[in-house]
């Protein structure tokens, strides 16, 4: 209850410190007008972007209502089909959501990577850090498929690829998740492939499986073994407690979306970049044309679409 009070208290207090913000720059403009200050108009017409993009952002928090939704957010992209193709793809929507991260001032974190054959990443899981980045990212959960002429097609064929997205909340203390030391194997293997400043190269890297349910998470970004398997044994918890979720209520969208959605083919979003240039939703129809913005990191006109769909009455 308490926590709920504190949520809700941050989005008032927020809110009402953008509307004050509004407030006195309507003022100062005012002024400058009635005085013909143009250098202080000027001033107000540069700092109205910044203004209205916090203004979107408090807009977007009012919508959320998911119980974790304030909480961190663990990320896990996979490549399907595809090859070579498929792997890149995890590769572009990584940078996707690290872009997207370090726009929102968030910190995110690769705390495991699995290299592709030749170029771009099988799997990536991504710890990003936040006020509410659960909230945000929930949207991304299911699969997303890209259309392009393939860079690793001599003949120069477009190509259709698809990656998987998991999302999950990081568990807070006030959610216990009961692990028996006995169910779990822990396996110690040395960090794999490049990762830049993002990932560590360790002898340390932890792998962990529960054996009743074959849930299989690693950590590699750290140089202690120590602290790989605390954040190994997060999401692990994070892992269990959505299992839980899904047998508790199948047809709930907060934790895992509609079943429909996730099955693999049955795309939330398609990203074309030939024939034409697109990139669209299908839960909300959201489309957007500049693709270059999007893949940069621009997505809170999606993640703004979706919140209103899921709300929807």
């Amino acid at each position: 209850m308490q926590k709920d009070y504190g949520v809700l208290q941050d989005i008032i207090t927020n809110w009402e410190g953008k509307w004050s913000e509004l407030e006195e720059t309507e003022l100062l403009l005012d002024m400058a007008v009635e005085e013909g200050d143009a250098d202080t108009e000027h001033e107000v017409a540069a700092n109205l972007p910044g203004i209205e993009g916090h203004i979107a952002q408090a807009e977007l928090e009012c919508m959320f209502s998911g119980e974790h939704d304030s909480n961190n957010a663990i990320i896990s992209i996979h490549a399907g089909a595809g090859g070579t193709e498929a792997q890149d793809w995890v590769g572009i929507l990584m940078r996707m959501y690290l872009r997207w991260a370090e726009e929102k001032g968030f910190a995110a974190d690769i705390v495991d990577i699995l290299p592709g054959d030749e170029a771009g990443t099988k799997s990536v899981t991504i710890m990003v850090k936040g006020r509410y980045s659960y909230g945000y990212l929930r949207s991304e959960l299911g699969i997303h498929r890209l259309v392009r002429i393939s860079p690793f097609d001599a003949s120069g064929r477009r190509h259709t690829s698809f990656a998987s997205v998991m999302v999950m909340p990081e568990l807070d203390d006030s959610i216990v998740v009961d692990i028996n030391d006995k169910d779990l194997r822990i396996d110690t293997y040395r960090s794999s492939g490049s990762g830049g400043q993002h990932v560590n190269k360790t002898d340390s890297a932890i792998r962990i499986t529960h054996l009743p349910t074959n849930t299989v998470v690693q950590c590699q970004n750290e140089r202690s073994q120590h602290r790989n398997k605390d954040t190994a044994m997060k999401m692990l918890a994070s892992r269990l407690y959505k299992l839980e979720k899904e047998r508790q209520a199948e047809a709930s969208e907060e934790l895992h979306g509609d079943k429909k959605e996730i099955a693999w083919g049955s795309q939330i979003r398609s990203y074309v970049l030939q024939p034409y240039r697109l990139i669209k939703d299908h839960r909300t129809d959201q489309e957007m044309g500049n693709v270059d913005a999007v893949l940069d990191g621009n997505l809170d006109p999606f993640i703004k679409a979706y919140l209103l769909w899921a709300n929807r009455p």
